[in-house]
């Protein structure tokens, strides 16, 4: 079962309900204005644990029962969830080891969420017990069309229980401390281990913690808490394997989690994204990215927008407003790369509680309100898309890599320069295609790339010979590869590839890299093209390569910058500095490897997306102004579709 039962053949459109929060008589105009907004999945339970399980192994399900009804009854399906995000006060009193430690040896109780040590038998009892009560109780039970386990897994703990966890892990992927001695480089700063109990989860310490030590903790709290989550969804399944089980993914740089790993443990994808900037397009093309990641962890199969904003877009410092018809636009980008519909965090805005600024569907004005209003315009929305956007594929001739890992190492303190930022190099990158309408995909290195004309790969600091071997097969059979700097420095230890940068891939490139050389925050480069390079530079020697840029300036001035190798029946590009404007360079990139826009010559700020089998094209316009956009196939040749500004 890969999708929630009863979706069948229409998009899954609502989100987080918290009946709980509110009197029985507002549940009954909740179910009139969800019919009236056309919401057809609803999220229940998530935070509920104190109320599910007053008392340990005391529960009390009247009232989800009562929701559960009112919402078979008015035709919406339910997302259960398992509420261990949250474990209630009683938890904290009675299982005090099995609260959170913080790095600097400070036990959290209750008070906020995810309060939880994700190795604790304590939690992980409490947890398995709630859920199995819930799915035994709720089991046939004719609302509930997939289980939603836990809420946005990212819960760290550094406690004794989880340093015997972590050593048994390290046990486990090292072997022998000799190994794990020499993986972590432990000879620096007098850090040999001689005994596994020496070693400790990166606590406060006195200056830099170990690099490899830092990466293996992450590794294995992405392991921990996939267990956790394994645990619930197993006795899940267990009670009724008819209904499927996701759990939903968050992408932010303080997440453990490996989603390439944790991607085929669940029955579908499902994500949770809250673009960063209201700047004009910034929103959209953080959506496009988004989706795309999504798509690509999904790897083919159906995937879900579990949690997004209404009408805010949380900017630092304020809550910036989604102008009228925003709020539609995105959604339906998320749905035209693949989701298979859109749902929101929140339904109704509560009166209190941490959240109570946060953006719903109902918001404190209530129904007559512009947000309301747009999201029953756009539930209809929804209900009126076709079939050819259920299944599907989404059309993509080019892919960029994206690695969890490669994200934590190049966290690591000490670097050459603190403004190395590998999220966002790699949206530089696809924001660029997104710009120039090409749609891509997001794979993970050492994937089969045979499927595409060209790779690009912005600053993937840590790589495996195996996935470095892989982009150098594709290359020789006739794929165009493109990598930037800081790419292919270090291995999974991570250790230092030595001999000259980009250490995986100087064969590939034809390239040596002799010396880095970061710019300041506010420093550029010149280019002999006329183009700009902001943040970094390097000292590259010619190894077989071709110069195709070069620095016009400074102390690198006639140096390559951007170069050129032939590589079997391929190519393979090196960009040494952070390009102001990628664009240009990656249009003559993209022609040369025969990658097309979706449409050509769409205006800026439209945005169109491919589907086949059955065949789609969506069109999305982003602007304030009506678009003229060229035929490719939409009318007779020659013409133009006009896309209306404003709420589709």
């Amino acid at each position: 079962m890969d999708w929630p039962r009863g979706m069948a053949g229409r998009l899954c459109y609502g989100g987080d309900y918290n009946p709980e929060q509110w009197p029985e008589s507002v549940w009954h105009e909740d179910m009139a204005l969800m019919r009236e907004a056309g919401v057809t999945l609803a999220t229940v339970g998530v935070f509920s644990w104190a109320l599910l399980e007053p008392a340990e192994g005391e529960y009390d399900f009247g009232w989800l029962d009562r929701v559960l009804d009112l919402l078979h009854d008015s035709g919406i399906a339910a997302a259960l969830a398992t509420p261990t995000a949250s474990p209630p006060p009683w938890f904290t009193l009675a299982h005090p080891a099995g609260l959170p430690v913080d790095a600097a040896g400070t036990r959290l109780t209750h008070g906020s969420r995810d309060t939880y040590c994700p190795s604790s038998p304590e939690y992980r009892a409490a947890a398995l017990r709630i859920a199995t009560a819930l799915g035994s109780r709720y089991a046939g039970h004719p609302a509930v069309a997939m289980w939603h386990v836990h809420n946005e897994y990212g819960t760290t703990c550094h406690c004794d229980v989880t340093a015997a966890a972590f050593r048994d892990w390290l046990r486990r992927r090292h072997g022998f401390l000799d190994a794990l001695n020499a993986a972590w480089t432990t000879s620096f700063w007098s850090q040999h281990y001689t005994d596994w109990a020496q070693i400790m989860p990166p606590r406060a310490t006195q200056y830099l913690h170990n690099p490899a030590l830092a990466l293996d903790f992450k590794r294995f709290t992405s392991d921990e808490l996939l267990a956790c989550f394994v645990s619930q969804r197993d006795a899940l399944r267990a009670i009724d394997p008819s209904v499927p089980i996701t759990t939903n993914f968050v992408l932010g740089g303080w997440v453990p989690v490996s989603h390439w790993d944790w991607a085929p443990e669940v029955d579908f994808v499902s994500i949770d994204h809250y673009p960063g900037s209201s700047a004009p397009l910034a929103a959209e093309e953080e959506t496009a990215f988004a989706a795309d990641l999504a798509r690509g962890w999904a790897g083919g199969r159906p995937w879900l927008l579990m949690e997004t904003a209404p009408n805010l877009i949380y900017e630092p410092g304020r809550m910036a407003v989604k102008e009228p018809g925003r709020m539609a636009r995105l959604a339906l980008s998320y749905v035209a790369r693949g989701s298979r519909g859109s749902l929101y965090f929140q339904w109704r805005a509560p009166a209190g509680g941490a959240e109570l600024y946060h953006s719903a569907m109902v918001p404190h004005a209530g129904a007559d309100s512009r947000v309301f209003r747009e999201s029953a315009a756009l539930g209809a929305v929804h209900r009126e898309l076709g079939p050819a956007l259920f299944d599907g594929a989404v059309v993509a001739s080019a892919a960029i890599l994206w690695d969890d890992e490669a994200w934590w190492a190049s966290q690591a303190p000490a670097f050459p320069s603190s403004s190395l930022d590998y999220l966002a190099a790699v949206r530089s990158v696809h924001g660029a295609l997104w710009r120039a309408g090409v749609t891509c995909d997001v794979a993970r290195p050492g994937a089969d790339l045979s499927g595409y004309r060209l790779v690009l790969v912005p600053s993937l600091y840590l790589v495996s010979d195996e996935a470095a071997a892989a982009l150098r097969s594709y290359a020789e059979a006739g794929g165009t590869v493109v990598v930037w700097y800081f790419s292919g420095i270090a291995d999974p230890a991570p250790r230092v590839r030595l001999g000259g940068h980009p250490g995986a891939w100087r064969d590939l490139l034809g390239v040596r890299v002799e010396e880095w050389l970061p710019l300041a925050p506010d420093a550029s480069v010149s280019l002999s093209s006329g183009g700009t390079g902001r943040l970094w530079s390097e000292r590259v020697r010619l190894a077989g390569a071709s110069a195709v840029d070069s620095y016009a300036d400074g102390v690198l001035a006639g140096l390559p910058a951007v170069t050129r190798n032939a590589v079997g029946a391929g190519a393979a590009y090196y960009v040494s500095t952070s390009l102001e404007d990628p664009g240009r360079f990656l249009a003559s990139v993209c022609a040369a490897a025969g990658v097309a826009p979706v449409v050509a010559d769409l205006p800026a700020g439209v945005e169109a997306v491919r589907r086949v089998n059955p065949d789609a094209l969506v069109i999305i316009n982003h602007t304030a102004a009506d678009q003229p956009v060229p035929s490719a196939g939409v009318v007779p040749a020659g013409g133009h579709l006009v896309v209306p500004a404003g709420p589709p």
